[in-house]
């Protein structure tokens, strides 16, 4: 009973952290393209298509890091020492870029000043995610129960390459969801931006592929003997079918279709990091069961997400729904 609830609450927030990045991501990928606005409309249009629902899209991550603590308090305990710095600067990041979404439209003489902290803020945050990420695939070292790594052990060159991986994928969300969501010239311009940000993320998802079965041999065998290994052919022919839908609907100028087929880049490469993971929480040694609170705290927290997770994915589905369509120039966010 206990592995299954520890199984069942482990999928649930690994489902929040994936909601988080797939609707964060194209957000803060606005934020990252933000200096290519070559007018101040160009600006104004760009927020406008995610003011609706950006602060709603982080909910996903309060739920992922809220859940971790409740279900999984031994694994909590040792990611937050070990990766504290990034994940300090990347809830900064996120403050000040919140902030500046709110300020820009209420000023004008600070408004560049704004504009700048809505891009360094949407910047941090996705390079400080992608560190985190690569510091925790690399492995977190662990004594007795408890973090016994250095201070500094998050930043190594592996780290800093997904940090730009996560900064390139979330411009290539940002870019995509601007052709669907605008028309025109901006439109146009995010088409070439697109293409050349697709390229780039394909590249670091080969480069850090190729990487991360090296971080540690037990990755190795996790997607070269059953039944990983069946992984090891389905994931990168769908990535493959993915890549040709991206640049299949930019080269036929389709709308949502580059849209789609980026997020699906980026549901495949967070099932890579899945297969290779499990069954730790913690790499390279703790377990989910290991980790787990005691089955009691397993059987409340499931009554309590059971209640919100359906809510929250009724509210996210009813405002795309409301918002849906194109962003004109005369819309306002006030």
């Amino acid at each position: 009973m206990e592995f299954e609830l520890s199984f069942i609450l482990a999928m649930i927030i690994a489902f929040a952290v994936l909601s988080y990045v797939i609707l964060d991501g194209f957000d803060l990928g606005i934020g990252i393209l933000f200096p290519s606005a070559k007018s101040e409309q160009d600006k104004s249009v760009m927020m406008n298509t995610i003011a609706p629902v950006w602060d709603g899209n982080e909910t996903w991550l309060v739920m992922g890091g809220g859940g971790l603590l409740a279900v999984f308090p031994l694994a909590y305990a040792i990611i937050m020492p070990a990766l504290y710095m990034p994940i300090i600067l990347m809830l900064l990041a996120l403050i000040f870029r919140g902030v500046a979404f709110e300020y820009r439209w209420r000023t004008v003489r600070w408004k560049p000043v704004w504009d700048f902290a809505f891009f360094a803020g949407s910047v941090i945050a996705a390079f400080t995610q992608g560190i985190s990420l690569g510091a925790l695939v690399q492995g977190i070292k662990v004594a007795n129960r408890a973090y016994a790594g250095g201070w500094w052990d998050w930043l190594t060159p592996f780290s800093l390459l997904t940090g730009c991986a996560v900064v390139i994928g979330y411009g290539l969300l940002g870019s995509t969801w601007l052709i669907m969501k605008t028309e025109g010239e901006l439109q146009t311009r995010m088409r070439g931006y697109a293409k050349w940000l697709g390229i780039a993320t394909l590249g670091f998802i080969g480069v850090v592929s190729i990487l991360t079965p090296f971080q540690d041999p037990a990755y190795f065998q996790r997607w070269f003997t059953l039944p990983g290994s069946i992984f090891s052919v389905f994931v990168p022919a769908l990535v493959g079918l993915c890549t040709w839908l991206l640049f299949m609907g930019l080269k036929q100028d389709k709308e949502a279709q580059p849209f789609l087929a980026s997020l699906g880049l980026f549901v495949l490469s967070f099932i890579g990091i899945l297969v290779s993971f499990y069954p730790n929480i913690v790499p390279p040694n703790l377990t989910i069961v290991e980790a787990a609170a005691p089955d009691s705290s397993l059987r409340f927290t499931l009554v309590g997400v059971m209640v919100l997770v359906p809510l929250i994915l009724i509210y996210t589905a009813y405002a795309y729904w409301v918002f849906r369509g194109k962003v004109k120039p005369e819309d306002g966010y006030h």
